[in-house]
C-alpha cells in the first residue's frame, strides 16, 4: 500500500493545472476543477485563522470530489489543522525545513523561486513554482523575471515545477513553448466570466503540449 505521501507525491506529478484563489463559494471551486484544474491552492492574505479554516471545508471537500490535491499558502500549521495536502511557502515565508517540521513527513512543500539559483536550491521540496513570467498584481512590487527561468527549469529542474505569473488562455503557449508543461494561474480562472471554459482552455493545451512528448491525458 501507497503512504500518504507517496500517494500525494504520485497526484502531484501528474498535475498540471494549478489554480490559486482567495476564499470562494464551492460554485466556483467545482467549475474550475471540472474545467481541468488539479491542484489548489487557498491563499487569502486578509482572511483570519478561522475564516481560512472555514474556507478549507470547502476547498477540501470540493478537492475529494474531483480528486484534486489542496494545499494553503504560508500557513504550515493551518496546514495540518484544516486537512490540507500540502503547503507552499515563498522565498521570504518559513523555509522549506522548518515548514516540513511542521505538516510532517506525509505532506507536501512546495516552494517559489525567481530565478536559476533559486531553482537550483530548491532541492528540499515536493515541487516549485517558477516565475513570474509577466508582472502580476497578485504579487505586487515582484518584477517580472521573463521566460529565462523557465527554460532553465526545463533543462535542470529535479523535480515538478510549475510555470507562474501572468499566464492565460492567450500567452501561455509562450510558456509552453519555453519548456513548460506544468502552470500555476490566478486571474485567467478567478476573473473569467466561465471559470471552467477558462480552466478548460488552458487544460486544453497543457494537454496538447504532453502528448508531444509522448504522454497522454492524466
Amino acid at each position: 500500500m501507497p503512504t500518504d505521501y507517496e500517494e500525494r507525491r504520485d497526484r502531484l506529478a501528474r498535475a498540471r493545472l494549478y489554480l490559486v484563489c482567495d476564499r470562494r463559494p464551492a460554485d466556483f471551486l467545482r467549475a474550475s476543477l471540472a474545467g481541468g484544474v488539479d491542484l489548489l491552492q487557498l491563499r487569502d492574505k486578509s482572511a483570519t485563522d478561522d475564516e481560512q479554516c472555514a474556507a478549507a471545508e470547502t476547498f477540501r471537500s470540493c478537492c475529494d470530489e474531483a480528486g484534486a490535491l489542496f494545499l494553503l499558502n504560508d500557513r504550515p500549521d493551518l496546514a495540518v489543522a484544516c486537512g490540507a495536502d500540502g503547503v507552499h511557502v515563498g522565498q521570504d515565508d518559513m523555509a522549506p525545513a522548518e515548514a516540513r517540521a511542521v505538516v510532517g513527513p506525509q505532506r507536501l512543500v512546495g516552494r517559489s523561486t525567481h530565478s536559476p539559483a533559486q531553482i537550483d536550491a530548491a532541492t528540499d521540496v515536493d515541487y516549485i513554482a517558477v516565475g513570474p513570467v509577466h508582472a502580476t498584481p497578485t504579487k505586487p512590487g515582484r518584477p517580472a523575471v521573463g521566460l529565462e527561468p523557465v527554460r532553465h527549469a526545463a533543462a535542470h529542474a529535479r523535480g515538478p515545477w510549475f510555470a507562474i505569473g501572468g499566464l492565460d488562455p492567450d500567452n501561455v503557449g509562450e510558456a509552453i513553448a519555453a519548456g513548460a508543461r506544468r502552470v500555476v494561474v490566478v486571474r485567467a480562472i478567478t476573473e473569467a466570466a466561465d471559470p471552467q471554459a477558462a480552466a478548460r482552455a488552458l487544460r486544453g493545451a497543457l494537454d496538447a503540449a504532453w502528448e508531444e512528448v509522448g504522454v497522454g491525458p492524466a
